[in-house]
């Protein structure tokens, strides 16, 4: 693995941005700082650019095993890494879900030789695999996930014994899709007797409603409450939720978290009319009030995470009818670039989203050795250049799905390289992937 030395860089470290050269060698950052003159195998020149740490997405669906057609875990780790995500948690509802300990290692042996991220997988519950679920690794798994409300695939945990269960004994984070299951059938069944197969798009946060997300993450609250659990409530996406979580004490003191992802925090209501089923998801994008709240409520500590829920489907199936287009949208290459637009606008700093899409993570997650430009730290490292525009189209996206939402929109920032533990893995427009990345391993 060759050493490498990034010369005249400003470093977006622990609250700080300070100016200096980083010194990588055998996967890890080893000097930071100051005038580093050291030889190395490759010398980055990163006047003008900005090194961030790289990002680390807690929520992600790849699609493999059984989903294929969508997305893989070559084709959906090249994406992320090309817009700065080193590290991602992918989610439990491929075919066969990852509901079995051997299933589940199928999914890590698949990314140790495909991905050119940093990968971890969730273990998935189910209402009968308690004992099952019990048996994960904290060391070497990121997580439970619990669907508390139904998503694409069928895994919704929706037996009260079953999630005392799980609660009450399960002593790793447990991880949920909160949305009440019986407020969205009620909604569902109004809507449907209205409008037949053809409801408008414009209706889906009323029958995924705020409501149903406040009823569901209340339950996961108190139930975690109850019994000590480490929580994680992931894609918060109503100003209803926000009282649940505390922002009076230091992330890593909080058993209860939550996340905030890049579609709620940038989209509403309003762009259904553009952008239709393409931005079609669960939780639902919800109206321009709901929007305004997230934002502030990530800024004052009380959502602790920037993720994506990366959630690809084929053009032609998000084509169909409001009930047959499935949920999801494609997001993990462009998380960064969305964020950079909120700084550009002055709405956050770039310290702030350092905090929340690398520190913050990695704390929440106990990822070892990631998520920091420290010292003896993983080699995870982004160059952004935040004054170079460039629209998306087509021919630069890498999803398998080959579309997205921001086709056609100009950023004003580009990411110009990405290290992935030690190995330049993205560098001006090219891939280069003799490494692959590595299991992410927890504290």
């Amino acid at each position: 693995m060759k050493s490498i030395l990034i010369k005249n860089v400003n470093i977006v470290n622990r609250g700080t941005i300070t100016a200096g050269d980083l010194y990588l060698r055998n996967g890890r950052i080893e000097q930071v700082g100051g005038t580093i003159s050291r030889r190395a195998g490759l010398e980055l020149d990163g006047s003008g650019l900005y090194a961030l740490p790289g990002i680390i997405d807690d929520q992600v669906h790849f699609r493999e095993p059984g989903l294929a057609h969508k997305a893989d875990l070559y084709t959906e780790p090249r994406a992320a890494v090309a817009g700065g995500v080193t590290s991602f948690m992918e989610m439990p509802n491929t075919k066969p879900p990852a509901v079995t300990q051997a299933l589940l290692e199928e999914k890590y042996r698949a990314a140790s030789s495909k991905s050119l991220a940093n990968y971890s997988f969730f273990m998935g519950a189910t209402n009968d695999n308690v004992e099952e679920v019990l048996k994960t690794d904290p060391e070497n798994v990121c997580g439970i996930k619990i669907f508390m409300g139904s998503s694409t695939g069928n895994m919704l945990v929706d037996d009260a014994r079953t999630l005392e269960d799980i609660f009450s004994r399960c002593p790793m984070l447990i991880a949920t899709h909160c949305e009440d299951e019986a407020t969205i059938r009620r909604n569902e069944l109004i809507f449907r007797e209205k409008y037949g197969e053809d409801v408008p798009i414009e209706l889906h946060p009323d029958i995924r409603s705020a409501e149903g997300c406040l009823k569901s993450s209340a339950l996961a609250v108190g139930l975690a409450k109850r019994h000590g659990t480490r929580l994680h409530i992931l894609h918060i996406s109503t100003k209803d939720e926000l009282a649940l979580f505390r922002n009076d004490i230091p992330l890593a003191q909080k058993r209860i978290t939550a996340e905030v992802c890049v579609h709620h925090l940038y989209f509403n209501s309003g762009d259904y009319a553009r952008l239709g089923t393409q931005i079609k998801c669960n939780p639902a994008v919800k109206g321009p009030e709901h929007q305004s709240a997230l934002l502030p409520a990530l800024l004052d500590n009380r959502l602790d995470i920037i993720a994506t829920d990366h959630a690809p489907h084929t053009w032609e199936e998000k084509q169909a009818t409001y009930f047959n287009a499935p949920s999801g949208v494609p997001l993990v290459q462009h998380s960064l670039n969305v964020m950079l637009e909120f700084f550009h606008q002055g709405k956050i700093s770039l310290e702030r989203i350092v905090e929340k899409m690398c520190h913050a993570p990695a704390t929440c997650f106990r990822v070892t050795d990631r998520g920091f430009l420290d010292e003896g730290c993983h080699a995870d490292v982004v160059l952004v250049d935040l004054n170079e525009t460039w629209t998306v189209r087509k021919d630069n996206l890498f999803y398998k799905c080959n579309w997205s939402p921001f086709e056609g929109h100009m950023f004003r920032s580009k990411v110009k390289s990405t290290i992935v533990s030690g190995h330049l893995a993205w560098h001006n427009g090219q891939f280069y992937e003799e490494k692959k990345g590595e299991r992410l391993r927890f504290g």
